[in-house]
């Protein structure tokens, strides 16, 4: 008779804890859902993004990835509110993962790529983007989410998420490995090349004394927006999945179950990306800014002229 992981039970142990969790998650929802859509008209009828610059073709995916996302957010907080942590019908629970670990990793892509994106245009000014190339920049969009299909299918097949439980796991530890590889590479090794795109940027800063310095200073600001929406929302839930898997693999019962409830309720704040993106595309995009403050809040954009007066 194999350990009973908690991390295989898909009832929440401790319902009052999962119904704060189904607050919070309906808060993200009911804050999210307009920002977003209201996102997406500016991107489509404002900005017409598919004949704009390249930037704007890598921030109309970066709000799909969240609009998809907030699909699910409502799905998974429904499970919580019935006093489950995932649900009990085995396809809505792969189902919603799927969809969950594919738009996480969109968002988490089209973030990074937005960051090189500017990081080549202020720190290496002299060498053609290859991001900057309108076809290119639809055909890196299109290989971004091509290739996030196969590395998210793995979540559908064997997870510490509750869905699929095996009695005997020693046959599925290839895809246990592989799945695991993915989900740690998909927030570390973006994050890396965010901070070096960081030091890069803040050093070529320093080195200007006039010329390009507000150019600079925006990409720099855009950056760390960028880390600091990755410290906020990814990685808390990928450390807190690694010490998951330490729990687990230790056969500590009281430990895992502890680590769940921390993770669960790290993976709602994951979900907060979907409220703090739209100041990445104000930190890309001054016209997307501008576009949106006289759309929505055409009296800010009155002070703002008043100021420049």
């Amino acid at each position: 008779m194999g350990f009973n992981h908690p991390s295989e039970n898909c009832t929440a142990r401790n319902p009052e804890l999962y119904m704060f969790y189904f607050s919070v998650m309906i808060m993200e929802f009911i804050l999210a859902l307009p920002l977003n859509v209201s996102v997406m008209y500016i991107f489509i009828f404002k900005l017409k993004f598919w004949k704009s610059k390249s930037n704007n073709i890598f921030l109309f995916n970066l709000v799909l990835a969240d609009i998809l996302l907030l699909i699910c957010l409502l799905v998974r907080a429904d499970s919580f509110r019935k006093g489950e942590r995932r649900s009990e019908n085995d396809i809505m629970c792969r189902a919603v993962l799927f969809l969950l670990f594919l738009n996480r990793g969109a968002s988490i892509g089209f973030l990074t790529i937005v960051s090189i994106n500017r990081y080549f245009s202020v720190v290496h000014p002299g060498i053609k983007n290859p991001l900057k190339i309108l076809k290119r920049s639809v055909l890196i969009s299109i290989l971004i989410w091509i290739l996030l299909l196969p590395m998210t299918i793995p979540t559908m097949l064997k997870t510490f998420e509750c869905c699929q439980t095996y009695n005997n796991p020693d046959d599925y530890i290839v895809v246990e490995v592989l799945r695991e590889v993915v989900f740690f590479s998909q927030v570390l090794i973006p994050f890396t090349v965010l901070v070096y795109c960081t030091i890069r940027i803040t050093n070529r800063l320093k080195e200007k004394s006039v010329g390009d310095r507000t150019k600079l200073q925006r990409a720099m600001f855009l950056v760390i927006a960028v880390i600091l929406v990755f410290s906020l929302c990814f990685l808390p839930s990928a450390l807190s999945r690694m010490v998951l898997l330490i729990m687990r693999a230790r056969e500590d019962a009281k430990a895992e179950e502890i680590a769940v409830r921390v993770h669960d309720g790290l993976m709602c704040l994951s979900y907060l990306d979907c409220l703090l993106d739209p100041i990445v595309y104000c930190l890309s995009s001054t016209k997307f800014k501008d576009l949106y403050l006289s759309t929505y809040l055409p009296f800010l954009m009155k002070n703002k002229h008043l100021e420049h007066r």
